[in-house]
Parts: structure tokens; sequence; C-alpha cells
């Protein structure tokens, strides 16, 4: 399989399927390149379609030290898989840490007054940890969490945090594919997953202070989120009263590993947007519509 270097010399490992208009998928933090198989083997039909390891997630390399692990940096790794592949104008498709590189790729190249370097955003899974409420626990759990990855394993991690309240939600409906999941999860390297907890989830910077920076993204978004999925869904609703051309969709009963969880519907969402897209169907949002990011009632 191909891999890529990024511009500060790490390799990343990357599995391209499928021929025609890019797609990229990029990974949460449970999961890895694998966990996009219900969508390639689906999209991969029509779609040229590109899975990678984040760092930290081996085949990929797995730096040493935690400094090398930020969000920009994460940012910077999808753009350098974009460009070492010569995608021209892909559909970028996140979920959870994946979702918050998307948005920040977005918001650095596909802003207004720039020519954009993707077709398209999908946001699914996006926003733990992102509420001002939330904000501050949420780095100190990280850490927290980090330390836990380093004295305990993977293993460990895998039977605690694994079996989190948005991860029930799979283990209900698929079992065998819960399994999947966890034994996966419990086969990630310590090393790659304390630093990205402690150099990527604990420092990313709170959504609700980006909201200029989001308002300037100018090319369509789909947010999805399960609604059982609790920290992510007002983090989803700011993002879609914050971008002109977002649109959200809830999936009911589900947690957070949506793709997994409700592949079909996952799919059937996911491909309308790319056919609206493609077909110049997907404008910005009336402005007369539009509220402010906090909603009717204004901030809290």
């Amino acid at each position: 399989m191909p891999s890529i270097t990024t511009d500060d010399g790490v390799r990343l490992h990357c599995e391209d399927t499928g021929s025609g208009t890019p797609i990229v998928f990029v990974h949460e933090f449970a999961g890895d390149g694998r966990s996009w198989e219900p969508q390639v083997r689906h999209f991969a039909r029509r779609y040229r379609c590109v899975t990678y390891n984040a760092r930290g997630y081996p085949p990929s390399d797995v730096p040493e030290d935690f400094e090398r692990y930020s969000q920009e940096r994460v940012r910077e790794d999808l753009r350098c898989v974009i460009e070492a592949l010569g995608l021209q104008l892909p559909h970028v498709v996140g979920l959870s840490m994946g979702a918050f590189a998307t948005l920040h790729f977005g918001m650095r190249y596909c802003a207004q007054g720039a020519p954009a370097r993707a077709r398209s955003l999908t946001l699914a899974g996006c926003g733990t940890g992102a509420h001002p409420a939330a904000y501050a626990t949420f780095q100190a759990d990280a850490r927290a969490l980090a330390d836990g990855i380093a004295r305990h394993g993977m293993e460990h991690f895998a039977a605690t945090y694994g079996h989190g309240p948005a991860r029930l939600q799979l283990r209900a409906k698929d079992p065998r594919g819960f399994a999947e999941y966890a034994r996966q999860l419990a086969g990630h390297s310590a090393t790659g997953s304390a630093n990205t907890m402690r150099g990527y989830q604990a420092r990313r910077p709170c959504l609700y202070e980006l909201t200029q920076e989001m308002a300037r993204i100018d090319v369509p978004v789909l947010v999805m989120a399960g609604d059982e999925d609790e920290p992510c869904l007002e983090p989803s609703l700011l993002i879609k009263r914050t971008v002109a051309k977002a649109g959200l969709a809830l999936l009911p009963r589900s947690g957070h590993a949506i793709n997994l969880e409700e592949p079909a519907l996952f799919n059937r969402l996911l491909e309308d947007f790319l056919h609206q897209v493609e077909s110049g169907r997907w404008p910005a949002r009336d402005a007369a519509s539009r509220p402010s990011i906090w909603g009717p009632a204004g901030k809290p």
C-alpha cells in the first residue's frame, strides 16, 4: 500500500481504492483507516477513496515527542496527503478527531477570497469537549487519559474509554462490529495514542472562539451527528449556524461512531450530499434565515 511523507518527515500509511472524483476519509481517535471500510466498499464503486492512518497510528510513524502532535500539525498532515497523492479538489470526510482536522483544513484552505483546496467538507461527530462549559474539563480529562494509556496500556483503555456512553449504541446494534472496533482500538500504539491525546486532543482550540474563521468557509459542508452523542449536539448546531453553506443531519437513536453504527444511512446521506454538491445544488443559506451563532435566545 502507498505511503506519503509529511513536510516534517513523518511517514503516513495510505490506502487508495477506486477511481473518479476523490474522497479523503479522516479517522477518529478511537479508530484508524480501517474504520472507513463500510464507506470505502460503497463509494469506491464511483469515487477514488483515500484513507490514511494519522501519525501515531501504525503502520504510520509514531513520533516519540508529543510536541509533534497538534491541531495544526494534523491539519497539515491532511494537506500533505492531498498534495502527495495529487488529489484535485477532493471531498473530505472526517469523523470526530478527523472532523476537527477537516474543519480546521476548511478554515485554512477553503476560506473566502482564495482558491479552495477541497470540493466539500463533511464533519461527522464533531465537537466533543468544544462547548465552553465543557472545554476546560475536556482538556484536563484528555491529559489524564494520556497518563492512563501510558500507565495501563491500550487493552485497558479499550475496555474503559472504548465503552463510553456514546459507544453503547454501536454495541447494542452491531455486537460483531463493536467487537471488531474494540479489538482494533486495543491494538493501537500506546505511545501514539497517549501522544495524540496529550498533544492534539488536550490542546485543540475551543470552536466557540473560532466562529469568525468558520464563517469564512466557502465550500459546501455537511454536519452529521448521532442524536445520543450529547457532547456533539451543541457544537454541531454552532457549525450549522456559523457556516453559510452548512447543512445538518441528525441520525436518530445513534451515538458517536455513526459511520459504523448506521452505515447505510450514513452512506445515503453522504452520497446525496456529494451529488448535490457536484450538480451545483448546495447553495449558501439565505441570509434572511440565519440566526446568531447562539440561536434565537442569544448567548447563554
